[in-house]
Formats: structure tokens, sequence, C-alpha cells
């Protein structure tokens, strides 16, 4: 079964759709799971090459079916490349406000902020990754922020760890380059504070899966940037799954799918 009805069908509704900031993007969906908690948490943030036609939408198939196997869920919207202030900063502003503001949300809803995990797909794994190693920037530089939310761990599915080598590949169309406003040459600064790859170590045990076919994203990606990882001293694992693509990471009707709540698991 082909994994793209993810991006067709419409997911079950979220407990409540809620702002995290006044803009027209600054929302996430929170889904919770039954009992009274609290609940350890998913951060999760949805891939689409960072541009502004791929939504939420089919990322919450996993965070529905993460909620059932007893996840509270925090599935982020953001502005993407096409919004007014999306792309570099503002992209990476965003998901860091939004997880952030996980701290707001435990005031009102049964959420473990000692149980937290960032996960993302795609670009989205890009986030979650960078979302992790904020707390590497230099005080000061305001994508790091004040106190970024530390979590238990991460985990990267399919996910574009090194924004330099995208750029290089030219992966979707140059996608690197539209979200970061030019080349490493033209704006260095940006590839180094917002790619995994160049904050190593993370500081964050990780768990990286990526399925062998993939035709999107190539899977040397993430075994580079976990080699990269392991010789750093970071706790990392890297899980290649034979014969997958790109999508089947997120679907939850997928073989692969109950590696991918293990890995969640695994880290809390």
């Amino acid at each position: 079964m082909s994994s793209q009805w993810i991006l067709e069908e419409a997911p079950a509704a979220p407990d409540a759709r809620i702002a995290y900031a006044p803009g027209p993007h600054h929302f996430g969906e929170l889904r919770l799971p039954p009992g009274r908690g609290p609940h350890p948490v998913v951060v999760a943030i949805h891939g689409g090459f960072w541009r502004a036609k791929y939504d939420l939408a089919h990322l919450g198939h996993l965070c529905a079916a993460l909620t059932a196997s007893g996840f509270a869920t925090w599935n982020l919207e953001f502005r993407r490349i096409g919004h007014e202030g999306g792309g570099y900063p503002g992209t990476l502003e965003d998901v860091a406000l939004g997880a952030d503001f996980l701290r707001t949300l435990a005031d009102s809803h049964p959420l473990d902020l000692s149980r937290v995990v960032f996960l993302g797909h795609s670009a989205g794994g890009h986030l979650a990754l960078w979302l992790g190693a904020r707390h590497r920037l230099p005080p000061g530089v305001s994508l790091r922020g004040e106190d970024p939310l530390r979590p238990r761990g991460i985990v990267s599915l399919a996910g574009v760890a090194d924004v330099t080598r995208a750029y290089e590949l030219g992966l979707s169309e140059n996608a690197a380059e539209a979200l970061l406003g030019g080349s490493p040459l033209e704006v260095p600064l940006r590839y180094q504070r917002s790619s995994p790859a160049a904050l190593q170590p993370l500081g964050v045990p990780q768990v990286i899966l990526h399925g062998s076919e993939d035709d999107t994203v190539p899977v040397a990606m993430s075994a580079d940037f976990c080699a990269r990882g392991r010789a750093h001293g970071d706790d990392v694992r890297c899980v290649v799954l034979p014969g997958a693509g790109h999508f089947e990471v997120v679907d939850p009707r997928s073989r692969e799918w109950p590696q991918v709540v293990d890995a969640v698991r695994s880290l809390l």
C-alpha cells in the first residue's frame, strides 16, 4: 500500500487548536490521550521543504496514532517560504516559540515537561534536530532564545539533517537556498546557525530513521549525520529501514510504523 494516502485523507480532528503567537500561522494542534496524566509529549513538526504549500494536516495521522499509543502530541504550524516573514529567520523563530509554548500549555493541560520528545519528518526533521541543538548557539543570538526547552530526545524521520549538503545536492529545487536566502558562500552564518550538522554535538539523545529507498532525502545524509554525531560523542542511533521510501515513516498503516513508536518510547 502506498503511503501517499496521508496527503489525501483528512486526519481525525485534534482536541484543540491553540495559538502560540498572534500570526495566522502561529498555532499548534494538541491531542491528549485518555487518563489524568501528566502525559509525555511529542512535539511534531511537518515537512514539505519549508514551503507554504505544505501544512501540518498530513502529520495529523501520525499525531493521532501516537496519541492513541499514550503520548500527548503538539503538532506545530509555522510560517514557511511564501508567507510574509517565512524563511530565515522566521521559520526557525516560529518553531522555537511553538516548542517553548509547551510551558504555557502545561499550566492548563496535563503535560509532563520532563518527558518531551521533538519529532520531525523531512524538512521537519531538520527543524526538530535544530530545536534540540539551539542551546548550542551563543547566548545573545536571537534564534537561541533565553531559555530553550530541552527535550529528552529527538526523533528524525527522513530528516534534512545537513542544510549545506541539501544545498549542494539541490534538493527540492534548491529549497535550502530559498529557506536561507542565499548560498553557503553568500550567507555562511545562516547555514552555521540553522544546520543541525553544523551544531553537532547536539548533546541530546537522537534516533534517526530513514528509508533505504528514499528518493526525496538521500539516506546517506542521515548515515553521515549519525557517524559524525557519534564521533563527537553524541548518543545517536541510526535506523535504516530496508525498502522504505520517504513517507512510510509517517504512515501509521505502514510496516515501518512500530519502529517509529519504539523510537519515541526508547527516548522516554
